[in-house]
């Protein structure tokens, strides 16, 4: 069970578009083997830089607007937001290093809220 909060279609505007700082959003579904690999790897990240970034996920099955809208059409896709606008986006699992290493220059992961 992921402690990383959830968003929806309904509140992917408020949570991560109005937003200030650094907001990363993982589109993942649940039958989705990468998906699961890369969930734990982002709930450690939440938790050794919580005020760098803040890390939500959204089921890209249950939430099909906000999936079409970011192109999310291969799971899992990573699109790292900075005070609403897309930054970054990064397709497929990785391991942590590698994940860090492309997300450095997004976030810096220094206090950006």
């Amino acid at each position: 069970m992921s402690t990383l909060a959830a968003v929806t279609d309904a509140t992917f505007h408020d949570r991560v578009l109005t937003a200030s700082g650094t907001t990363l959003v993982e589109f993942w579904a649940p039958w989705c083997p990468p998906c699961r690999a890369l969930s734990p790897i982002l709930e450690q990240l939440a938790a050794e830089h919580p005020d760098a970034i803040d890390i939500v996920k959204i089921n890209a099955d249950e939430n099909p607007v906000s999936a079409a809208t970011y192109r999310a059409m291969a799971l899992p896709v990573i699109k790292v937001f900075r005070d609403g606008e897309v930054v970054k986006t990064i397709i497929g699992a990785k391991p942590k290093p590698a994940l860090e290493r492309d997300l450095a220059p997004s976030s810096r992961w220094t206090r950006l809220r």
